[in-house]
């Protein structure tokens, strides 16, 4: 059987992965920040599955997260086939209204602790010749849209940069780019959801089941549904300084309140 480890686990599209992948018969290590939640989880996914799932409590935000998550991933004995790096937040707030140990913490999670968790997963499986990585991104990458949306362009690029550097070797790597999904995303950051439309939420169970299939299909970058290929086909063709004018816009109209 096979390991997959998922960053934060507990809750949305993390949650959907690990129960796609426990039903698929993988076993999992479920990283979170909350021992208690992570404990529930793995009890869960164990009874339902009859697959192992071990638990590892760690901040991503804080480098000793980040070191013991990466030594779980370079552990030759105990190898970890599948990464999905999903955790993450959002800040409520424009640029400059946001503290700026918000802005860094950000970045540290987002940035820093996907390159330090990819490196070290990718460098075992190279060694293997198999494996494969998720990060995920989001749409916004694609729109000029402050630290959130500048720090998952970022996923985007270090990803497809990685694949191609990678290509031949066995390890197959993905930027997964939703837009909206149902999750606890935006109460943590603060903000209000009533004004966005219906037909803009994804589903988080059918999220995870796309992207893995894209990734076995060895794409690079996954965008998980019709509307939002097609938003971001349109996006590609409007000017890049009309374009920040609409992001701007369309933010504030959907995003925090």
């Amino acid at each position: 059987m096979t390991t997959a480890l998922i960053t934060g686990s507990t809750a949305g599209i993390g949650a959907a992965f690990a129960r796609r992948l426990a039903a698929d018969g993988h076993n999992l290590v479920l990283v979170a920040r909350d021992s208690e939640r992570l404990g529930r989880q793995a009890t869960e996914l164990h009874d339902r599955h009859g697959i192992e799932a071990n638990v590892l409590t760690a901040d991503l935000a804080e480098d000793d997260g980040i070191e013991a998550v990466a030594d779980r991933l370079g552990d030759r004995k105990n190898p970890v086939d599948l990464l999905v790096n999903n955790a993450g937040f959002g800040n409520k707030g424009r640029y400059l209204d946001v503290p700026m140990a918000d802005e860094l913490r950000m970045l540290k999670v987002h940035c820093e602790a996907v390159l330090r968790l990819t490196s070290a997963a990718t460098e075992a499986m190279r060694e293997r010749g198999r494996g494969g990585v998720v990060n995920v991104a989001s749409v916004a990458a694609f729109l000029p849209r402050g630290t959130y949306g500048a720090s998952k362009a970022w996923v985007v690029q270090f990803t497809q940069g990685a694949a191609r550097d990678l290509a031949g070797s066995g390890v197959r790597l993905m930027a997964l780019c939703p837009g909206f999904v149902r999750t606890e995303f935006h109460q943590r950051a603060g903000m209000g959801t009533d004004n966005i439309p219906g037909w803009m939420w994804l589903d988080a169970d059918k999220l995870a089941a796309t992207a893995l299939n894209d990734l076995a299909r060895g794409k690079t970058v996954s965008i998980p549904d019709p509307r939002y290929k097609a938003l971001m086909g349109v996006a590609k063709m409007v000017p890049r300084g009309m374009l920040g004018g609409i992001s701007s816009r369309t933010g504030r109209k959907y995003g925090p309140q």
